[in-house]
């Protein structure tokens, strides 16, 4: 049976890119938000969700967070991929034909060194893959984008210059596999896993220290904490954290009852084989 995967973005977008290493062949669904995607895949429990969470330079996608806890979707696995930005452009143009380049704010970003040095004018588009398919569609030899090597081979583009990024081979995106149905893999001892989880805290003095120190108290490392804004008040924010450990390690279990205690509500988003990437860089 073929795995149906929702992302946000068109075809050749690089979520579309890293579902399909993922995913042997999936069917793929274009959304154009990311409360879409998420909404497709609460709606229906088939389709998984593939969705970017942090890049090395961008830092967190903003957003992903707040709706994980608005719908949520339980974290099925962890991938990262490797980003590289091409200069795409239509049959017959040249880098000095080019006088305005499409992509995402964050892809133009990246690559403001190589954009400065050329002095093409920037043109903010809604993602890359979306830029990719605009320069194919209008036709002119003014313009390209930049976008991922997929989108050239989908919208039948040229690549000007591969590359494009200031940083070259360090630019790197976290991505997520989501679906509504609860599981998890089978607790290995030996193994490495991420358990993730939503809270709010009490309102006490010093509960955050204590709820951290739920953690501390029995050896277990945490490698990721954010704070999420909570709709309609300033008064209150949710916390997102990552945990190196397995849901169901006894002394997981120890520490998640112990930070029970000081807090209001508690959301587990998933427990999920540790990237082999995670371990090595």
């Amino acid at each position: 049976m073929t795995q149906t995967i929702a992302v946000q973005g068109g075809k050749g977008s690089f979520s579309h890119s890293a579902a399909l290493k993922i995913f042997k062949n999936p069917t793929m669904k274009f959304c154009a938000t990311f409360e879409e995607a998420f909404l497709l895949a609460t709606q229906k429990p088939e389709i998984n969700l593939v969705l970017p969470s942090e890049n090395t330079i961008a830092g967190r996608v903003p957003g992903i967070h707040s709706l994980l806890k608005k719908y949520s979707l339980q974290i099925y696995a962890e991938h990262f991929e490797k980003i590289s930005l091409n200069l795409l452009a239509v049959k017959g143009a040249t880098l000095g034909s080019i006088k305005f380049v499409h992509s995402h704010i964050h892809a133009l970003g990246q690559s403001s060194r190589f954009i400065l040095s050329q002095n093409f004018k920037e043109v903010v588009e809604s993602d890359t893959a979306y830029s990719a398919e605009h320069v194919a569609k209008i036709n002119k030899i003014s313009d390209a984008a930049i976008a991922s090597e997929l989108a050239a081979k989908i919208y039948e583009l040229q690549t000007l210059k591969s590359k494009v990024e200031d940083e070259p081979g360090s630019n790197t995106t976290r991505f997520l596999v989501l679906g509504k149905e609860p599981r998890h893999p089978e607790f290995i001892k030996e193994k490495n896993f991420i358990t993730s989880a939503i809270f709010q805290l009490k309102s006490i003095p010093s509960a955050l220290m204590k709820a951290l120190s739920a953690f501390s108290g029995y050896g277990i490392n945490l490698c990721r904490l954010e704070s999420i804004s909570l709709k309609n008040t300033f008064k209150q924010v949710a916390f997102y954290i990552e945990i190196e450990k397995h849901i169901e390690d006894p002394m997981m279990q120890k520490a998640l009852e112990e930070l029970g205690f000081h807090t209001s509500d508690l959301t587990i988003c998933g427990c999920y084989s540790a990237d082999s990437y995670r371990l090595n860089n």
